[in-house]
């Protein structure tokens, strides 16, 4: 009869032998240098924040950063971030931003708890790239490299403290096999637990101190840059010319369909800025120069004083698809901007109006197309409420008959008359056409695409536009089938949206494609060919898709 070995050395590993033991170790340590990195970029964003409190807010290193991408994003990748996430892109990029810090924090605790300065220098880059996109702006003055070089240096300085706490926590060196004395041994574990519970407690005061810090100079940059009380204070003049009143029929009643007005709180926005700019109207001036003969510059409060007139206007953001969600209609009140140029006096020779942004985004318009008898507005008010200031309080820009991109210039600052020779605005030198005239556009609203609809009559309505041509007509069909005028609602003026009903009758259970196509009042009729937004803007038929139960 045989027998088994009982020596040591012949015992198959068991579950909780050597190997799952060293595998433990090294997720701990792990975790351990990635906690000591990230705490490190807690206390840099905390630092970059504080700083930009005083600094300006836009230049916290995430929001430079982020501004700078934005610049030196390819075209056909912004157009795709607009149609994929709409106006959540500027989240999604900050969301983007944060995460590869958290990736590059988690690398700079792994590299520093074995060569602290090495793990560090990760840290002074970060301050270097951020330094180098807050000075990307034009409108960038040399506090704005503050915050991204207190983020660095003070990110490196905090890395380097708590990698030397790691260190003494976890030595590097293996536990020695000669046999020890059991009094050394407890003194060697309750030093090492001491050095381990340092760690964890200098680590995690580290994150709170950032945390603290971090909210502290955010609500410090509210607090200072919050203009909402001087916008409140606003009191905005009666317009010396009112527009006139909307009648209903410009609506029709059709449940579903947009509002003729579209409400302040859903007008869209699209635009490079990741902070809003925020102006106190005691502090703004409007600077009028370049090619004229009389440069001007004029306060809020002169501005005001001006006769102010009200304009209701269609304005679309080049971005839209076809069939896309932004476009909206505004009472818009404010001095005439044709006015304003012709006391400033252009020259012979110029040909483009820049406007420039407090946050420094340049748009230029046409200038035939602002002094050629078009009502273009230096807009304070939009609705009967002072402008808001995600839509540039405390003045803006506005052009009819053009995409946003040449005509509407938020948190204006600046107004220089030039040539389209001399300059190229932000859009032009990307590749967006110069002149941005609106191409005419409609869309179904009603049924929305995928709908289920009862057999018989079903209601179709929606909205077209050709901004400072105007609608003639409007037209529907089903299937490919035969082209049906639309009822069009009231026209309220060439400047705005035109309204739609049609009453398709017999509708027959299936499933049904709904075309629609739109002619301006020159008699252009809307073109089939399905074009992308880039460089002047979408065209094709919109069309949706209906189940008819």
């Amino acid at each position: 009869m045989g027998c088994v070995s009982s020596e040591p050395g012949d015992r198959p590993a068991s579950p909780g032998g050597p190997r799952p033991r060293r595998l433990r170790v090294l997720a701990v340590r792990t975790a351990g240098a990635a906690a000591v990195g990230v705490a490190a970029a807690g206390a840099a964003l905390a630092a970059g924040q504080l700083v930009a409190a005083f600094t300006g807010a836009a230049g916290a290193p995430a929001l430079a950063v982020g501004s700078a991408a934005i610049d030196l994003t390819p075209t056909w990748l912004k157009e795709f971030a607009v149609r994929r996430f709409g106006t959540d892109d500027k989240t999604v990029l900050l969301g983007g931003i944060y995460l590869t810090l958290a990736a590059l924090a988690v690398l700079a605790g792994l590299i520093a708890v074995r060569r602290r300065w090495a793990g560090a220098a990760v840290f002074v880059a970060f301050g270097g790239v951020g330094a180098w996109a807050a000075m990307s702006h034009d409108t960038a003055g040399a506090g704005a490299l503050l915050p991204s070089l207190a983020a660095g240096l003070l990110g490196a300085a905090v890395l380097v403290l708590l990698a030397g706490r790691y260190r003494a926590a976890v030595p590097s060196a293996p536990v020695p096999s000669a046999p020890v004395e059991p009094e050394a041994a407890q003194a060697a574990q309750a030093a090492a637990g001491a050095a381990r519970r340092q760690f964890l407690i200098v680590t995690g005061a580290a994150a709170a101190i950032a945390a603290a810090a971090g909210y502290g100079g955010r609500a410090l940059t509210a607090a200072r840059e919050d203009v909402g009380g001087a916008r409140r204070a606003v009191r905005i003049p009666p317009p010396a010319r009112p527009a006139p009143a909307l009648v209903r029929a410009v609506h029709p009643d059709v449940p579903g369909l947009s509002p003729f007005v579209t409400p302040n709180a859903d007008f869209y926005r699209v635009d490079t800025a990741l902070t809003l700019p925020r102006i106190d109207p005691r502090d703004w001036s409007l600077r009028v120069h370049g090619l004229v003969d009389r440069p001007l510059e004029i306060s809020f409060d002169e501005l005001l004083r001006r006769p102010l007139e009200e304009l209701d206007h269609t304005l679309s953001c080049v971005s839209n698809e076809v069939g896309g969600p932004y476009v909206g209609t505004t009472r818009w009140l404010g001095a005439s901007l044709p006015a304003l140029l012709r006391e400033a006096g252009v020259r012979a020779g110029a040909d483009q109006l820049v406007g420039r942004s407090k946050d420094g985004m340049t748009i230029g318009t046409p200038l035939d197309g602002v002094l050629d008898g078009r009502r273009g507005l230096l807009a304070v008010a939009m609705n009967g409420e002072t402008l808001p200031i995600a839509h540039g309080f405390p003045c803006r820009t506005v052009v009819p008959g053009f995409y946003g991109y040449t005509s509407a210039t938020k948190w204006l600052v600046d107004l220089e008359v030039t040539t389209f020779a001399a300059y190229d605005p932000y859009w032009v030198e990307r590749g967006w056409d110069r002149a941005g005239v609106v191409r005419t556009a409609s869309r179904i609203e009603v049924p929305s695409g995928f709908a289920r609809v009862p057999a018989g009559t079903v209601g179709v309505a929606g909205t077209a536009w050709a901004t400072h041509r105007g609608i003639a007509a409007v037209e529907i069909r089903v299937d490919d089938g035969p082209w049906a005028e639309a009822t069009l609602a009231t026209d309220a003026g060439p400047d705005l949206w035109r309204q739609w009903s049609y009453d398709w009758k017999g509708a027959r259970p299936g499933t049904h494609t709904l075309q629609v196509r739109a002619t301006d009042a020159t008699g252009a009729v809307q073109p089939e060919a399905r074009v992308t937004p880039y460089p002047s803007g979408s065209t094709g038929w919109h069309s949706t898709v209906v189940t008819v139960t």
